[in-house]
C-alpha cells in the first residue's frame, strides 16, 4: 500500500525518506491535488503542507472522498493540522501539538501556521517564522513568560508575510531581543516535530468513526468523474477530440458500453429498465434509433436505446472505461495532436468564440446526419448543451480548418 506525503517548507523530501523510505513525496497540497492520485483502500495520505494564497487550499470534500475510498488520511504541522482539526469527527487522523492547538480552540487562524517560502526548485526555503513555533517555544518555559507573551503579540499583529526573524527583531523591545534569539533555535520548530510524528503515525490504527457521516450527503458535488477529471484532465480532452472528430468513435463507444451493459443483465433487464414488455417500442424510445435500426430485432433495439440513454437509467459513468479503450487505440497520438492544435488555435484566434449553443449548431454539420439526436447519443452527448460545452474549446481550430 502506498504512502504519499504532501510537504515542502516543513520537511524536505530527504527527511521524509529517512523515516519512510518507500513514501512518495508530493508538493504542498492544493485544491484538486488529492483527487489527481489514483488511490486504493489501505493507502495513506499524509498532509503536512498546503497552499493558502497562490492556489486554492485543499478542499474538505477531497479529504472526505479519500476517507470514503478507504484511504488513511493523516494531518499535522501546517495545513494538515488545520484540516485534521476540522475533519477528525469524519475519520481524519490529527497528529501533534499544532493539531491539538487547533482542535482545542487555542488557536484558530490560518496565519498561525502560514510561512513565506521560496520555490520548489530551491527546496522551499522558509523566509518567515510560523507563529505556532513561537507559541511552542514560549510554552516550554524557555524564555521569561512576559517577554514571550510580548513577542507572540508582536508577531500576531503583523501579516504572516512579514514575520521574518529580522522584522520581528525590529518590532520587539530591546529587552526582548535576547528571548527572541532563544526562540529561533531549531529545537522549538514544532511544525517539524509534528511532521516527523505524522510519519511515525502511518503505522497506527485508523480511528473508528463508522456511521459518523453519510457519503451520499457529504460528497454532494464530487463524483467518480470529478476525481477522474483531476487525474486525467488532458486525457479527457483527447477523448473529447475523438468524440468530435473521429469517424470510428461511435463504434468504440458502443462496444465499451455494451461490455458495461453485459454486467447488468440481459433482455429482461433492458425491458424492466425501459418499461417495454412487447415487441413495439413507444415513440419516445424509438426516436433514439435511426429508421434502419428500427427494423432490427427487439433485443438489439433495446440494447441500442439503453446505450444512448445511459445517463438516464444508469449512474455508472462510462468515461473511465471508454478512456481506457481509447488510450490503447493507434490513433491516440493523432487525437492528442488535435488537443495541442486546439490550444494553439485559441491562443492565436482573432475573433471571439461564439456561445456554446451556436458552436454546437455549427458543429452538427460535420456529421451530415438527418438524426442529430441519435448521432450525438452515439458519441456520448446528452444534448445540445453537452455538445456545445465540449465543442467550444475546439471551435477556433475547427474554424481555421474550415477556412
Amino acid at each position: 500500500m502506498k504512502v504519499v506525503v504532501y510537504t515542502g517548507p516543513t520537511l524536505s523530501a530527504d527527511e521524509v525518506r529517512a523515516v519512510r523510505p518507500g513514501a512518495r513525496v508530493a508538493a504542498p497540497a492544493a485544491r484538486g491535488d488529492l483527487l489527481k492520485e489514483d488511490w486504493s483502500p489501505g493507502d495513506t495520505a499524509v498532509i503536512i503542507d498546503g497552499y493558502y494564497r497562490e492556489r486554492l487550499s485543499v478542499g474538505h470534500k477531497e479529504i472526505l472522498w479519500l476517507l470514503d475510498e478507504g484511504v488513511h488520511v493523516i494531518g499535522a504541522a501546517s495545513m494538515g493540522a488545520l484540516r485534521a482539526a476540522e475533519l477528525a469527527p469524519f475519520g481524519m487522523t490529527g497528529v501533534g501539538e499544532v493539531y491539538e492547538m487547533f482542535s482545542s480552540g487555542a488557536v484558530d487562524g490560518d496565519d498561525e501556521v502560514a510561512v513565506l517560502h521560496g520555490p520548489a526548485e530551491r527546496g522551499y526555503p522558509v523566509a518567515t517564522v510560523a507563529l505556532v513555533n513561537l507559541r511552542h517555544g514560549v510554552a516550554q518555559g524557555t524564555v521569561d513568560a512576559a517577554a514571550g507573551a510580548r513577542i507572540v503579540a508582536a508577531a500576531k499583529a503583523r501579516p504572516f508575510t512579514h514575520r521574518s526573524w529580522d522584522e520581528l527583531a525590529e518590532v520587539v523591545g530591546p529587552a526582548d531581543r535576547a528571548a527572541l534569539g532563544v526562540l529561533r533555535e531549531e529545537k522549538w520548530d514544532v511544525k517539524r516535530l509534528d511532521a516527523l510524528a505524522a510519519l511515525d503515525a502511518v503505522d497506527d490504527a485508523r480511528p473508528d468513526v463508522a456511521g459518523a457521516w453519510s457519503a451520499d450527503v457529504a460528497l454532494t458535488g464530487i463524483t467518480h468523474f470529478e476525481a477522474l477529471k483531476w487525474r486525467s484532465a488532458r486525457d479527457l480532452d483527447v477523448m473529447n477530440a475523438a468524440r468530435l472528430f473521429a469517424p470510428e468513435y461511435p463504434e468504440i463507444h458502443a462496444s465499451v458500453l455494451t461490455e458495461l451493459l453485459a454486467g447488468f443483465g440481459g433482455e429482461a433487464h433492458a425491458r424492466e429498465k425501459l418499461g417495454v414488455y412487447g415487441d413495439e417500442l413507444p415513440p419516445e424510445l424509438g426516436r433514439w434509433l435511426t429508421p434502419e435500426e428500427n427494423g432490427l430485432s427487439t433485443p438489439e433495439r433495446l440494447r441500442l436505446v439503453l446505450l444512448r440513454v445511459w445517463p438516464v437509467w444508469q449512474s455508472e459513468d462510462w468515461r473511465r472505461a471508454v478512456l481506457d479503450r481509447l488510450r490503447r487505440h493507434p490513433k491516440w497520438p493523432e487525437w492528442s495532436d488535435l488537443v495541442d492544435a486546439a490550444e494553439t488555435a485559441r491562443e492565436t484566434a482573432k475573433a471571439a468564440t461564439p456561445p456554446p449553443e451556436f458552436c454546437a449548431r455549427l458543429f452538427l454539420r460535420h456529421w451530415k446526419t438527418a438524426a442529430p439526436q441519435v448521432e450525438m447519443a452515439r458519441r456520448g452527448f446528452y444534448g445540445m448543451d453537452d455538445l456545445g460545452r465540449t465543442v467550444t474549446p475546439f471551435f477556433p481550430l475547427d474554424a481555421q480548418r474550415r477556412r
